[in-house]
């Protein structure tokens, strides 16, 4: 994959490269080239309208697990994202999934195709939030933020995001942005569920802080949630 590697040295940017590495302490600073997320969404528009990348290249690459460089995840998370085919998406993320070692590459990671299959995708979220992999976990998290939230939240979804597996400090960020974004959304549903289902005190706290910090709530609501912090 040597020419993969040489786009992404070409647009290697030193600084920037010491700048993620201080956002990320779960990756060597030497697997990180340093290329900001515009250009490597660039380069993946520019290799999937390249027919011999398609027919050889592309397979190979994704196939080539694990990568040795932070950027070359970051590109096949992008890749996988523009993918249209949901049950060819469903195989490329079992392969990658196991493979992600950091928050950024988890959360950049958001298959466009999921959009028109949301009821296919429920079964397979579900057992991905109990997955023993702290960002395949994270990931599906992700997903009910982004796709199940609106006119396809169910109240059922509070509970399965909130007892994904691991206490790690990775899920329980996911699970508190998730709960925030659902008090935001679906106000007087979460807020019976978070009252009533036993969070971890951080947990808990998190999302009220996060939700509160949201222009969408109204002053009282803020108030309110202000007061059923858990202190001590």
């Amino acid at each position: 994959m040597d020419k993969i590697l040489n786009l992404l040295f070409e647009n290697r940017d030193e600084k920037f490269a010491d700048f993620q590495s201080r956002l990320l302490p779960t990756v060597d600073r030497n697997k990180i080239i340093g290329v900001r997320t515009p250009i490597i969404r660039s380069i993946a528009k520019d290799l999937l309208k390249d027919k011999d990348f398609c027919s050889d290249g592309l397979h190979e690459f994704l196939s080539e697990l694990p990568h040795k460089y932070f950027d070359e995840d970051v590109l096949h998370g992008e890749l996988i994202s523009r993918e249209k085919d949901f049950e060819k998406t469903l195989g490329l993320l079992e392969a990658f999934l196991p493979y992600i070692d950091n928050w950024a590459v988890c959360d950049l990671l958001s298959p466009k195709c999921f959009a028109k299959h949301k009821a296919q995708l429920i079964p397979r979220l579900k057992e991905w939030l109990q997955s023993d992999g702290i960002y395949t976990a994270r990931f599906a998290i992700n997903a009910f933020i982004k796709h199940f939230l609106d006119d396809e939240f169910d109240e059922e979804h509070l509970r399965l995001v909130s007892e994904a597996a691991g206490d790690d400090y990775y899920i329980r960020m996911a699970k508190a942005w998730y709960l925030s974004f659902a008090l935001i959304k679906q106000y007087e549903t979460t807020l019976s569920f978070i009252k009533s289902f036993p969070l971890d005190k951080w947990t808990y706290n998190k999302a009220l802080q996060k939700a509160r910090e949201s222009h969408r709530l109204s002053d009282e609501q803020k108030e309110y949630l202000k007061s059923i912090k858990i202190h001590g």
